[in-house]
């Protein structure tokens, strides 16, 4: 018989480390080529792992919970031969007989020497639009190792679908409230990790895991409950949102003394009755680390321009009974979107971006339009490749893919990497505008305040002047000013205002 040993894979664009979420299959199952046997999760995403043998699984070596590098081995599967057939891209097979226990325990010790390793490496530069690793920096970024088992990280299995095939309608980061208000960006539920016991120990139920949906383990996660110790009240005995908010109103245990060492889950640590220390790691980690380096490293210019979208909002209406438009969710973030695709082609030196090895200015000729969306995980920037070549219609199927793939939690590394300008939507917390921080690798980001009506004078076919009740908002645009001089910025912004005042224009400039 041989042992096959899968190792984490790399999941490329600048990420090297990963969080197991949750194993699909235990000791002694059968699993088929192609099989999901691991969920694990990055600092970008959640991703299903298959396994690339037939077999039975020997070995689980990584814990739920645990962190660890790409090439970690984390499990071994029995493929029932003789002797092992190679290495498939980053999964080490060995050919040794399970009564040895040899490639068990070699790979479990690798995986516990990758952890202690940890502790002593570099920092990496921040990835959160997709940018590899800092130049002369480790190869891997420091992290956690978890207590009481080995760590392990994660990988991207293969996708072979194109941007527009993944996209499907349904955006929740940005919708619209009403036709009087602007499509905003919904926080997104995002699948979550077990959280470790909150007091006392875990209740495992008789027949396995507690079974809940990604979007409740991860309210569970952030609230630093033990899932198995919430009664379900859901069909077939699955945790649900109201499960764990019931159990969560439960009166909490009295807070531990003074330098005990403090019960529950790592993400939230309580420190007495008065605070509570939640580690910064994932994607906050990640977008910390590269608003950091971005605003140090741009200077950073933003301009204003308040807008009467009136005539938006009436084509908004137009679309919405068109039939063409009855699959996809129609907003003024798309028509927004559409401006700024029309003003880049106007405006090309705003596409751009700083070459500091080279000292050049990079200009794209193609435009991958990045969407801010708030998560539970952090602010994550998915961007949809090519938008400069979509019509209004498959910008729309575009933005509601993008969004309801974010709502999921499984926004790909690649779908966040390569992007050339931003979207931020702050309307929907009601906030007017703000100075947006570039991306790392962009040279601007447009801002969409909420839409509000307001008075507004109105000059009418005769030329007189009348205060009228208009649909009003606020753009803003930060831009790099070391290839975006005031005159270019300017009359990019202007251009955007002027086509959301009136989107007729778009068919003489487009």
């Amino acid at each position: 018989m041989a042992v096959q040993t899968f190792k984490l894979p790399d999941p490329g664009e600048g990420l090297v480390e990963a969080e197991i979420v949750e194993w699909k299959v235990a000791p002694g199952d059968t699993v088929k080529v192609n099989d999901i046997v691991v969920e694990v999760e990055t600092a970008k995403s959640l991703v299903e792992l298959p396994i690339p043998w037939s077999g039975t699984v020997a070995q689980i070596l990584v814990d739920v919970g645990a962190t660890v590098d790409v090439g970690t081995p984390i499990i071994t599967i029995d493929d029932g031969t003789g002797a092992g057939s190679g290495d498939p891209g980053g999964m080490e097979q060995t050919g040794v007989s399970p009564a040895s226990g040899a490639a068990q325990e070699s790979a479990k010790e690798s995986a516990k020497e990758s952890t202690q390793e940890s502790a002593q490496e570099s920092a990496q530069e921040a990835t959160l639009v997709g940018y590899g690793a800092k130049a002369g920096a480790s190869a891997r970024r420091s992290r956690r190792a978890a207590a009481g088992g080995p760590s392990a990280s994660r990988g991207m299995p293969p996708s072979g679908q194109s941007v527009a095939a993944a996209f499907q309608p349904g955006p929740a980061a940005v919708e619209a409230a009403s036709p009087a208000t602007p499509t905003a960006a919904e926080p997104v539920a995002a699948p979550a990790r077990h959280a470790q016991p909150a007091t006392g120990p875990a209740v495992e139920p008789a027949g396995g895991r507690p079974k809940a949906k990604p979007p409740v383990r991860k309210l569970v996660k952030d609230l630093g409950i033990d899932l198995a110790a919430v009664t379900p009240t859901g069909p077939d005995g699955i945790v649900t949102r109201e499960d764990v908010q019931a159990f969560a109103a439960r009166p909490s245990a009295p807070p531990a003394p003074a330098g005990a060492p403090v019960a529950g889950p790592a993400a939230y640590a309580p420190v007495g009755d008065r605070e509570v220390r939640i580690p910064v790691k994932g994607v906050r980690k990640m977008t910390a680390q590269a608003m950091v380096a971005s605003a140090f490293t741009a200077p950073h210019v933003t301009e204003w321009v308040t807008v009467d979208v009136t005539r938006t909002m009436e084509l908004l209406d137009r679309l919405r009974a068109d039939r063409e438009f009855a699959d996809v969710k129609v907003t003024p973030l798309l028509v927004l979107a559409k401006a700024l695709l029309v003003a880049i082609r106007r405006h090309p030196g705003m596409n751009a971006t700083w070459d500091e090895a080279a000292q050049e200015i990079v200009q794209k000729r193609y435009v991958n339009l990045g969407i801010a969306a708030a998560t539970p995980r952090g602010l994550i920037v998915p961007n949809i490749k090519d938008a400069d070549r979509l019509d209004l219609h498959g910008l729309a199927v575009a933005i509601g893919g993008l969004t309801a793939t974010a709502r999921e939690g499984r926004t790909q590394p690649a779908d966040m990497a390569g992007g050339t300008m931003t979207i931020t939507n702050v309307g929907v917390f009601g906030v007017d505008s703000g100075t947006p921080i570039l991306n790392p690798g962009e040279s601007a980001i447009v801002a969409f305040g909420a839409i509000r009506k307001q008075p507004w004078v109105v000059t009418a076919a005769d030329g007189t002047d009348e205060i009228g009740i208009r649909h009003v908002t606020t753009l803003a645009v930060s831009f790099d000013h070391r290839l975006i001089d005031g005159e270019l910025g300017s009359r990019f912004l202007a251009d955007v205002a002027a086509l959301l005042e009136d989107p007729s224009r778009a068919l003489v400039w487009g």
